[in-house]
């Protein structure tokens, strides 16, 4: 009879994930990836029970569904200044803002680019899928040229809507930011490198080294109009282009 060898566990739910969750989003959508590695990362770093995340108005609206954690709710674009307040408020907690592109760099480019500017010790959190994907799939600041959204559906011209606006670059421009990354979900090794960027952005946090941004480029099938395997191409043929992946500042410069 062969012997019985002891199975080791490579893979479980994290515990910031809730257990009896109810999965919401659209079949194929990012967010669902992204989430899990944030709950990882929270794990690893063992900082669930002094974490508070903030919601804003989007697909990020229902995170307490899915978080085993504090979760403050903020209206369209202002989860930075509601992230800002509870960071002095509680500065020995981790605070993290969960925003899309439509949040983060249209409707509240203001509040993100003046909260990095101030060096904020908060850490945010912006998927970019190039369109407003909860409210009907409108083109947003970052959607590319020639993209077709409900309201560009011959794509987007630069002489009518203006040029997409490239939000890590901007930020990373900011004397307050400590880390800025652009990242993104198409390939499991694209996967790991998005992983690595947000728990350097908590970690960042936990340093007391200022605001971190991470961007990670997010597929949106629904708003695309697209097959998941399509978005994912969509994003390493296309989008990439325009955003490009990389990481844009890191004041520590240690490797990763």
């Amino acid at each position: 009879m062969p012997e019985l060898v002891e199975e080791k566990i490579v893979f479980k739910r994290p515990d910031t994930i809730k257990k009896d969750y109810e999965y919401t989003f659209c079949p194929g959508c990012g967010h669902g990836i992204v989430l899990r590695l944030i709950a990882e990362c929270i794990d690893e770093l063992n900082v669930q029970k002094d974490t508070i995340a903030v919601a804003s108005v989007g697909c990020s609206i229902c995170l307490e569904k899915y978080f085993d954690l504090d979760v403050v709710g903020s209206s369209h674009g202002r989860a930075p200044c509601v992230a800002t307040g509870v960071k002095r408020s509680k500065p020995n907690k981790t605070v993290f803002t969960y925003q899309g592109d439509g949040d983060a760099a249209t409707i509240g480019m203001n509040e993100t680019i003046h909260t990095a500017c101030r060096g904020e010790n908060i850490t945010v959190i912006c998927i970019n899928n190039a369109n407003f994907g909860m409210t009907g799939g409108q083109a947003s600041a970052t959607s590319i040229i020639g993209q077709k959204t409900t309201t560009t559906p011959h794509g987007r011209d630069p002489k009518t809507f203006g040029y997409p606006i490239k939000i890590s670059e901007m930020v990373a421009l900011c004397d307050g930011a400590a880390y800025v990354a652009r990242e993104g979900i198409y390939s499991p090794k694209s996967i790991i490198k998005t992983k690595k960027s947000i728990k350097r952005a908590f970690e960042n946090q936990i340093k007391g080294l200022g605001f971190s941004f991470v961007e990670v480029l997010c597929t949106c099938p629904t708003g695309w109009k697209m097959s998941p395997v399509d978005s994912m191409k969509y994003i390493e043929n296309e989008i990439i282009k325009t955003h490009k992946l990389g990481v844009f500042k890191d004041i520590r410069g240690d490797e990763r």
